[in-house]
């Protein structure tokens, strides 16, 4: 193992000159983003860099440890659900099949299916007067080798979305391209390879998908493309698996199809055929027209069994959040509402309480520079982190192959998944799932890295030390320890790590816990380090 990781490093380094040319072009194009743009076209300099990119993978190390053969129950250990509404939670858990699992204590209206483990029901009214009623359930997994329990809270209230969504957005890698068949076959994916395992459950299309209105509601219906985006809902549902939309308050989508508001009263659309788009100016059908359709759509979307709504537009304001807000709260299901795009900061007290997550940037891409660029960002917008709304720095790029775009290398793909899981972003892949190499397959199953992103505390990480080309973030956690991300900017050489406990708040001897490699270090005394790798992350666990 060691010697593949120095070999990384050497390779990474090599290959660093021929990426940096693209990610320096990536930044300039960053500040005139509009969301949703299609993108780039490849260029003879693109595709050298994707190509040294690509082999960063051949000999990267490989972290995770494989599952153990036992079972281990994964995931959070709170959930959220308003009253009387529809529940569904897969309990995620790895270890050899077959497996049955049972629960003490589930709250009334609610069943557990001891083949699949999925959670299903309504949940129950709450008392008069009662804000919210939380029920402490003992989770149960067994299987021929031995049993796993875990304490899981599910808590019924007006909030939902109380750890960050783990999921799948369909925009990065298909963007129009996306169909139905595409994204049942991701949703399959998501369920056969295993992911569902660890956690990851949202499967959520974007732009594209919006036909005229019609229908019970006299909401937007499915296009070609979307036949039949009910039956859609229910073969997601039967996996353990929950469905996400794409909507905008404005009357055209940034990808010019049919949003939630018309210029006349039955809601009738005619497609732009003006040139190039004028976004983000307020010009029609590019902003909100007079009439609004968002209760008629949020009806709709709860009829088909939506779980979670991306609402596109800029500047994003409170009136327009409101009303979709309300309309989602009496759909008559539980609907996590994602706001994109570039929230302004300005707006952030208005607008945060109405959300489960907000962009705090504008489109991510696949370049060192882009992914740093927002996600080392974050610090100013902590202040509006809170169980049940998340800042959000946009997707996770792992394999997304966007034409125009170098590539995460494997060692900045650490970073990313590690700093995303510090921030409490929410963990959208945006990848063809059934095409995962191992490598990939490996960062997104490792139990106690997702475990920072799922604390139950949610507290977002911030930056303790900035030394060089060296970051430290911390983030407490609910068990009162600290995770750790170590970080190196630099792209060329490796660099040491470390951390201080004073700059932790800490102090005396401290047990340390590589959660990358999920290994025990040892008791260190006043400072910990570490050899980063160029553009790479390490992530620790440090407790008394």
């Amino acid at each position: 193992m060691k010697s593949v990781f120095r070999f990384t490093i050497l390779f990474t380094a090599a290959v660093f000159a021929m990426v940096k040319s693209v990610s320096a072009a990536d930044e300039t194009n960053a500040a005139s983003m509009t969301t949703n743009s299609a993108p780039a076209q490849t260029t003879e300099t693109n595709t050298a860099a994707r190509a040294a990119v690509d082999a960063t993978f051949a000999h990267a190390e490989i972290r995770t440890p494989a599952p153990a053969h036992t079972p281990r129950i994964n995931g959070p250990g709170i959930f959220g659900v308003r009253p009387q509404h529809p529940f569904l939670y897969h309990i995620p858990a790895t270890g050899d099949r077959p497996m049955t699992f049972s629960a003490d204590n589930l709250p009334p209206g609610l069943q557990l299916d001891a083949t699949t483990g999925n959670i299903t029901g309504t949940a129950p009214q709450l008392i008069s007067e009662t804000k919210s009623a939380p029920y402490v359930v003992t989770l149960h997994a067994k299987n021929s080798l031995g049993t796993a329990d875990k304490k899981f809270k599910i808590v019924v209230g007006e909030t939902i979305d109380l750890t960050p969504a783990m999921g799948w957005n369909s925009w990065n890698h298909y963007a129009g391209k996306i169909t139905q068949d595409l994204v049942l076959q991701n949703a399959q994916a998501m369920h056969d390879s295993g992911l569902i395992d660890h956690g990851w459950t949202y499967v959520n299309i974007d732009d594209t998908w919006q036909g005229g209105r019609g229908g019970k509601f006299h909401g937007l219906q499915g296009n070609d493309k979307f036949p039949d985006i009910g039956k859609l809902c229910d073969q997601i549902h039967a996996l353990g698996l929950k469905f996400g939309i794409y909507s905008t308050p404005w009357e055209t989508s940034y990808a010019g199809f049919p949003g939630g508001s018309s210029e006349n009263s039955d809601g009738k659309w005619t497609p732009w055929t003006g040139g190039k788009k004028p976004t983000n100016k307020h010009i029609l059908p590019f902003d909100i027209a007079p009439y609004h359709f968002y209760t008629n759509d949020a009806n709709q979307w709860g009829a088909w069994g939506v779980d979670y709504l991306k609402y596109d537009w800029n500047p994003i304001q409170a009136p327009e959040t409101k009303e979709m807000a309300d309309a989602l709260r009496n759909c008559g299901r539980d609907i996590v509402f994602s706001l994109s795009n570039s929230l302004n900061p300005t707006n952030a007290p208005s607008v945060t309480p109405l959300a489960n997550s907000w962009r705090t940037t504008g489109d991510i891409k696949a370049s060192w520079t882009s992914m740093s660029t927002k996600g080392f960002g974050q610090d100013k917008w902590r202040k509006y982190s809170s169980p049940g709304h998340w800042n959000d720095p946009d997707m996770l790029e792992f394999a997304t192959r966007e034409k125009g775009q170098p590539g995460l290398t494997a060692n900045e793909e650490y970073t990313h998944m590690t700093l995303w899981c510090l921030l409490d972003a929410p963990l959208l892949l945006a990848n063809d799932i059934g095409q995962m190499d191992a490598f990939t397959k490996n960062l997104l199953e490792n139990d106690e890295v997702i475990s920072v992103s799922q604390d139950s505390l949610g507290d977002q990480a911030t930056m303790v030390a900035n030394e060089g080309d060296t970051k430290v973030y911390a983030k407490k956690m609910e068990d009162s320890s600290k995770a750790v991300g170590l970080f190196n900017l630099n792209g060329k050489d490796p660099q040491r790590v470390v951390v201080k406990w004073s700059d932790l708040g800490i102090s005396g001897e401290q047990n340390v816990r590589d959660l990358w490699r999920q290994k025990d270090l040892g008791k260190f005394k006043d400072e910990f380090s570490m050899e980063v790798a160029p553009h790479s992350a390490e992530l620790v666990k440090i407790s008394p």
